[in-house]
């Protein structure tokens, strides 16, 4: 999110960005074990209590009691902003969540009410006065929207990782986390026959039907899709079945 238009920054994240902070909790997280497995068992439990003081922090700092998600950035002037972007499924998705299985059945709820797409998750929702129905124009026009809408496909990763590791988000539909997992999966085949044949798009417009925009075989795309498979053992056909258009 670095785009800049002459002096305009796009989507300002100077201050704290919620992903950000979950990166740092988990460096701190995994720093912590590896001093463990180093037998130096005093730093480790410094470390432990400095993530710990970096959760609390953070829970105080950035959950938006009002609707149930996190704030997207608190900025340099210790002001919130609470766009509801995906970054927030950072805090859920990494091997050391900072919210609680609640919280993030929470975020979950909202952004696939919100920002879920059979391709992908908006970077904002509908009703947000920013929001970019299709990604066109000249290149000014196209970095203005490239992250005030339109839809990214990496990031259906993180978003399946938090809902294998929320129960409690799928059994209101009485699912399972895989069922759930390979259902969004199933829903982004079609795209597999648009666009490059076979790989993953960058982008795509916000709007259905939501088109192909960007790089037509983008590696963090495809390698994401491909991480879930792996990481969850996930059984796929051997032919890909042709998937009716979602939205048709």
């Amino acid at each position: 999110m670095d785009v800049k238009i002459g002096d305009w920054v796009v989507t300002p994240r100077m201050g704290k960005p919620v992903e950000i902070q979950a990166l740092w909790y988990n460096a701190q997280k995994i720093f912590g074990e590896l001093l463990e497995l180093n037998d130096q068992v005093k730093d480790a439990e410094l470390i432990n209590i400095s993530s710990e003081m970096t959760r609390q922090s953070f829970l105080e700092k950035f959950w938006y009691v009002d609707r149930n998600y996190l704030c997207d950035v608190i900025d340099e002037n210790g002001n919130p902003d609470p766009s509801l972007r995906p970054n927030q499924l950072f805090a859920a998705s990494l091997p050391f969540p900072l919210i609680d299985e609640e919280q993030t059945a929470a975020i979950l709820k909202i952004i696939e009410e919100k920002l879920y797409t059979p391709v992908g998750l908006r970077t904002l929702p509908v009703e947000d006065p920013r929001y970019a129905r299709v990604f066109c124009g000249d290149p000014p026009a196209r970095d203005a929207c490239y992250h005030q809408g339109t839809v990214w496909s990496w990031l259906l990763g993180p978003y399946m990782d938090a809902i294998m590791r929320t129960p409690q988000f799928v059994a209101r539909d009485g699912l399972s986390g895989e069922e759930k997992v390979k259902d969004i999966i199933k829903k982004f085949k079609y795209h597999l026959q648009e666009g490059c044949m076979g790989s993953v798009s960058e982008i795509f417009d916000a709007n259905p039907p939501h088109y192909p925009r960007g790089c037509v075989a983008q590696a963090w795309g495809v390698g994401e899709i491909l991480r879930v498979i792996v990481d969850y053992n996930l059984k796929e056909e051997k032919e890909i079945e042709k998937v009716p258009h979602a939205y048709q």
